[in-house]
């Protein structure tokens, strides 16, 4: 009697191996796709966030688009984005980032008089703990950098002997958000003071 059952591939090695790199390849093309149509949408919305927080901490009158103007320090990921009246540049903002929060890197856009006052800041990326960490972004915590300058300021946590009170329960991130401001101050007197030498 004739055997209509399909064949079966025998389960050898060779079998095996082609089965999987058949389906290694169909799951990258499927995440290669998915990466391309999502990257654009990602980045304006991160371009938009960027935008919007520059807006927020630079004070006074401008009449330049300061994201459109900025200025990249590549070797340092630091971004710069001066607002100007005229010709002149009232004051500056400037992305940085610290990679010492509790869950990691934290970005912020921050800024700056031109004599290195704090005018405000604005977190754009974090992972911290919801409800402890997180509490860097709210304006309680942020409120209190406003009108300091690193320079002339005893710029630490008042756990470490300065001025700043830190979030309850989340020092290591009230932290992070000093150290990334320096980063930021340090990096915008050196292009300030038009040297190439970048804080990394």
């Amino acid at each position: 009697m004739k055997n209509n059952a399909p064949k079966v591939l025998a389960s050898t090695l060779g079998n095996m191996i082609i089965a999987m790199v058949t389906v290694a390849a169909f799951s990258g093309a499927i995440l290669g796709f998915s990466y391309k149509i999502t990257k654009t949408p990602i980045e304006e919305a991160k371009n938009a966030r960027k935008s919007a927080a520059v807006l927020d901490v630079v004070p006074g009158e401008f009449d330049n688009d300061p994201f459109k103007d900025r200025i990249e320090l590549t070797k340092s990921g630091i971004e710069l984005y001066p607002a100007r009246q005229g010709n002149k540049i009232t004051s500056i903002a400037v992305k940085t980032y610290s990679n010492d929060g509790f869950s990691g890197r934290i970005e912020l856009i921050v800024g700056f008089l031109l004599d290195g006052t704090i005018t405000g800041y604005k977190v754009i990326e974090q992972k911290e703990t919801p409800g402890l960490g997180t509490k860097v972004t709210e304006s309680k915590f942020a409120n209190q950098f406003k009108g300091m300058n690193p320079k002339h300021s005893n710029f630490k946590v008042k756990q470490d002997g300065g001025e700043i009170d830190a979030v309850t329960s989340a020092t290591i991130s009230s932290r992070a958000i000093i150290d990334a401001i320096k980063r930021g101050y340090k990096n915008y007197t050196r292009f300030s003071t038009m040297t190439d030498d970048e804080e990394e």
